[in-house]
This record gives C-alpha cells, sequence and structure tokens, in this order.
C-alpha cells in the first residue's frame, strides 16, 4: 500500500487586510446575495467573479419549487460571464453567504456541482482562478480553485 497526503495553502485575512480590489470583490459578493431568490432554503448566496479587464460580474442563488432546477450564485455569474465574455479570463470568484439574515460564520465554499464548473473554466482558460470566501470569521483566501477540488475531473479522463 502506498499513502500520501494532499493539501492546500489556505491564507485567512481579515476586512482590514485585504487589498483594495479583493476588498471591492467581496463586497459585491456580499451586496449579490441581496438578489438571492431562496423562499426555500432562506440562504442566500452571492458570488462576484473578477475579469482580466476588471470588470466585476455578480451571481446569486436562484431557487425553484423543484430543488434541482436553482442555479447557484457561482453557475449564476460563471454562466453568464461564458455567454457573454466568452474570450475574457476569469481571474478571481469571491463567495459570500447569509443564513436567516446574517452572513456566515464558518466557510461556505461552493457546492460540488460549482466546483466542477470552476475547475472546467480554470483548465479551459490555462490560468488559476482565485477564490475568496467570505465569512463573518475572516476571508479565506486560496490561489486556484484546483487547491480545493484534487483529483479533478475534466474532458481528456473520458477519452
Amino acid at each position: 500500500m502506498k499513502e500520501y497526503e494532499i493539501s492546500a495553502c489556505v491564507k485567512v485575512f481579515t476586512q482590514e487586510e485585504l487589498d483594495s480590489a479583493d476588498a471591492e470583490l467581496i463586497e459585491a459578493a456580499k451586496q449579490a446575495t441581496e438578489t438571492s431568490y431562496s423562499p426555500y432554503s432562506h440562504f442566500q448566496v452571492g458570488a462576484a467573479l473578477r475579469m482580466e479587464s476588471g470588470e466585476i460580474i455578480i451571481g446569486s442563488n436562484q431557487e425553484n419549487a423543484s430543488y434541482p432546477v436553482a442555479c447557484c450564485a457561482e453557475r449564476t455569474a460563471l454562466f453568464w460571464a461564458g455567454a457573454n465574455r466568452k474570450d475574457e479570463v476569469v481571474k478571481a470568484i469571491a463567495i459570500a453567504a447569509k443564513s436567516k439574515g446574517e452572513f456566515t460564520s464558518g466557510v461556505t465554499g461552493p457546492c460540488g456541482i460549482c466546483r466542477q464548473a470552476l475547475i472546467e473554466v480554470e483548465h479551459r482558460q490555462k490560468r488559476p482562478i482565485r477564490l475568496l470566501l467570505y465569512s463573518r470569521d475572516g476571508i479565506h483566501v486560496t490561489s486556484s480553485v484546483g487547491c480545493i477540488v484534487p483529483f479533478s475531473f475534466y474532458s481528456e479522463n473520458m477519452m
């Protein structure tokens, strides 16, 4: 038997320690929670992408009584960017979540489906996407979505 460990480097910042670009992106994700349509879960999620041009694109979760029809904030923003900024690189994504009207104290990372969508964009553009996860306890930052998706699945895996 062979055993090895997989680890990820995560830096935790306070709001005051962020540079102005990251602080702006976090603020956009927090504001995006207000556009969430979440009458079933009452869990409001906002995502903000920073494009290579500097433009910020937001998304929020949009629920439906048939839960599988819903779309998460991350994919809402990613799919809009893909449809409207097809050839532009996504540099970073910030995610913020509220439960019962309060921002979460624990880290809320992307769900599995969103991780897959993010890792495929990262893989396709051949550039990392920085990940910033907002919580009241700090902002958790990784240099790449790949840091939280070991053993990623790509189209090449099917060949």
